[in-house]
């Protein structure tokens, strides 16, 4: 870098070979991905050549091309649709590695585009090329079959209407079936239910066991999944009972289990087929789900003890996963038939504490015992309580990782479902992910100089370039300043209010640009404080814990910890802005709500810079109406370049600065963005500790609490 190489690779960007610029894509990114810094910026500049190349370069250069423009964030929503359709005509290319590369590029982009229309339209041009890709050599589908697991999860009306392409032929390997079957159901509904019922009955009858087992299981997933199948999924499960095959009679019965425990007290009356295969159970997890179903049901199955009593035969001998059920299913038994099972409760807690070594049965049998001999009432709530219905969710991912693992389609990322730090071990502590690449889109931005802007409008004024003695000046405020956050803590809850739990916090911004929470913890009660977890309530930030459980075990009476919360913007948007935000801590003694203040600045981006032009036509697009004007008082900075440098650490950053229309005035245009949107500010400074604040946005609502955070930062 001190030799220049990275500015001559930056400059064979804009060279008129595509061959060339494809080449100097590739050796960028691979730069950028292993240095700490941001070496490749895709600006707007380099992104008309990047575009032009893309249709004239070989196959794996447009691949380079297609992984860049997937970094980078358009600047608005028509920006986004015009890069979609430069990359539509990439999803009709015979190399599969193209055809992945423009899905990613498309996917990432649809995010960005606001026309319903325009998003139905690249929708149904994904789905083809998709279905392609399902012809070509077995490996080349599975690593289709494994992206488009993760297109259809993230937009499932892209292949929504091609459940048959999912069908398995006779000759697929195992590994390509497996992924159909997953892909079937998720695409399966209440209209197209039925051929994937048909289909998966027929694979229920193959040779391969393990296939066979995932066929079974996928039926009962789509009972589970579609309420309105679930009668016709059950009889479709009784017909393979019928068979007597012993693999499939064993899957069958762990899948009705669940279908019971999704709709308890629907489908009792099949308890009698299945009762008619005990003789057949050998594999513990169908033992295990046929004694639950014996104790759930005891009360509708009048040789319940004598089935229970059978199992009690083998008690030592059996897995600890049937043990336990069977304790449990015996208690159930027994507070349901008291005068008839004594002698079969007492014979099971009795295997359960003196004849065995696991503490986990052993544990379980003295609490059944402890309750059953000081409070049956007691024990009759807590084993006979209703139990929450169950949901598939086996093959759905979190917003966060699917988010991830979208901005990685077409790299192993997608094939292992995983992040790429995960399992990249060379690259963990240096590799970007998805979301450094995100936070730092405004280095893409950041191409143009920082000097004075030239209006063609005489009305608007003239702009004029910022002295070397004004950067100086800006340089000594900032390093003056500390590190110039305006960072304010608040009580998000009180002890009183939190079962002894006190918490104080503050926003801020890690050194990646991710907003953090910095919480200050306080047990003030007598008892010691674990299991701590924190939750948002939806807010104008969309902010989230990336991860619920904070960093802090237990806290002892008295004690007091510090830790830092890494955030996302990955929740829900309030309906109305807010300064504050509901919160909830869970501690091991119960919920607690609270508030948390949070100014506007914790959500504006590093891609809200804006070059000299941009900020120009943006203004005067936006319109006086949407001009709103505060004035500021009590600043801590008196002069344009200290705020500018005080500004730029809350990524609200300078465009220029020009004389005032008053004697010793200088004003001060600047921009960030929130949540994508745009914000337009020129301050005006007078050398007191007053100053003027003009804003515009196409988001007026945010106009105060922008205002707000404007009067913080320079305080």
């Amino acid at each position: 870098e001190d030799m220049g190489f990275i500015d001559s690779l930056n400059g064979l960007l804009a060279d008129a070979n595509p061959m060339v610029v494809a080449n100097a894509v590739a050796a960028l990114a691979e730069i950028d991905e292993m240095s700490d810094g941001d070496v490749f910026r895709v600006t707007n500049a380099n992104l008309s050549k990047l575009q032009a190349a893309l249709n004239l370069c070989t196959e794996w250069g447009q691949v380079f091309i297609l992984n860049a423009l997937a970094r980078y964030v358009p600047r608005s929503a028509e920006q986004a649709e015009q890069i979609c359709e430069r990359v539509v005509p990439r999803l009709q290319h015979a190399n599969a590695a193209v055809v992945l590369g423009a899905v990613r590029v498309v996917m990432l982009y649809l995010d960005k585009i606001v026309s319903r229309d325009a998003v139905d339209a690249l929708q149904r041009k994904l789905g083809p090329p998709l279905v392609t890709l399902l012809s070509k050599e077995p490996e080349v589908q599975y690593v289709a079959l494994r992206n488009i697991h993760l297109v259809v999860q993230k937009r499932p009306a892209v292949l929504a209407h091609e459940l048959k392409v999912f069908f398995c032929k006779y000759n697929d390997p195992i590994y390509v079936k497996m992924e159909k079957l997953e892909l079937l159901i998720m695409l399966a509904n209440e209209r197209s239910v039925e051929p994937v019922l048909m289909e998966l009955k027929e694979y229920a009858t193959e040779v391969d066991v393990e296939f066979v087992r995932k066929a079974v299981r996928a039926i009962g997933r789509c009972a589970i999944k579609i309420e309105p199948a679930a009668k016709r999924c059950v009889g479709v499960l009784l017909d393979l009972i019928a068979t007597k095959v012993n693999y499939v009679v064993q899957e069958a019965i762990v899948v009705i289990r669940d279908i019971f425990r999704r709709y308890p007290n629907t489908y009792e009356a099949v308890i009698g087929n299945l009762c008619e295969n005990l003789e057949t159970l050998d594999e513990p997890e169908a033992k295990a789900a046929m004694v639950w179903i014996v104790g759930e049901y005891a009360d509708r199955i009048d040789n319940a003890d004598e089935l229970l009593e059978g199992f009690l035969d083998n008690f030592v001998d059996e897995p600890a996963a049937v043990q336990l059920q069977l304790l449990t299913a015996v208690v159930k038994l027994f507070l349901k038939r008291p005068k008839r099972t004594q002698a079969l409760v007492k014979t099971a807690l009795d295997l359960a504490t003196e004849k065995s070594d696991n503490p986990d049965l052993r544990d379980r049998g003295f609490v059944y015992w402890r309750l059953l001999a000081t409070n049956p009432a007691a024990a009759k709530a807590v084993v006979l309580a209703d139990k929450p219905l169950i949901r598939d969710t086996s093959s759905h991912y979190d917003a966060p990782l699917l988010d991830e693992l979208v901005a990685n389609i077409s790299t192993l990322a997608s094939v292992y479902h995983r992040p790429p730090e995960s399992f990249v071990s060379k690259m963990k502590g240096k590799q970007k992910t998805f979301k450094h690449r995100q936070a730092r889109a405004a280095a893409a931005r950041a191409a143009e100089p920082r000097t004075a802007v030239e209006s063609d409008d005489d009305d608007e004024g003239t702009y004029e370039s910022e002295s070397a003695s004004a950067s100086a000046s800006a340089s000594t405020a900032a390093a003056a300043a500390g590190d110039g956050t305006a960072r304010e803590a608040s009580e998000w809850l009180a002890a009183a209010a939190g079962g002894g739990l006190g918490v104080t916090g503050a926003f801020a911004r890690a050194d990646d640009d991710t907003p953090v929470a910095e919480l200050t913890l306080r047990n003030e009660s007598a008892a010691p404080l674990s299991g701590l977890a924190l939750q948002f309530n939806k807010n104008v930030l969309r902010l989230a814990p990336t991860t619920p459980a904070l960093a802090v075990p237990s806290l002892a009476p008295g004690q007091s910890a510090v830790c830092l919360v890494p955030l996302a913007h990955s929740g829900a948007a309030a309906d109305a802005p807010a300064e504050t935000i509901d919160v909830a801590f869970k501690t091991n003694a119960g919920v607690f709500y609270g508030k948390a203040r949070c100014p506007l600045w914790v959500g504006f981006e590093r891609d809200g810079r804006l070059g000299k032009q941009d900020y120009l036509q943006q203004w005067k697009a936006l319109g006086d109406d949407v001009e709103r004007r505060h004035a500021l008082t009590r600043c801590a900075v008196r002069a344009a370049g200290a705020a500018a440098a005080r500004l730029a650490a809350h990524n609200v950053f300078e465009v220029a600065q020009r004389p005032g229309a008053a004697a010793g005035e200088t004003l001060l245009y600047a921009s960030t963005a929130v949540d994508g949107v745009p914000l337009l500010f020129e301050l005006a400074f007078d050398g007191t500790s007053d100053a003027k604040l003009s804003l515009k946005t196409a988001r007026l609502e945010l106009d105060a609490m922008a205002a707000a955070s404007i009067q913080a930062i320079l305080r």
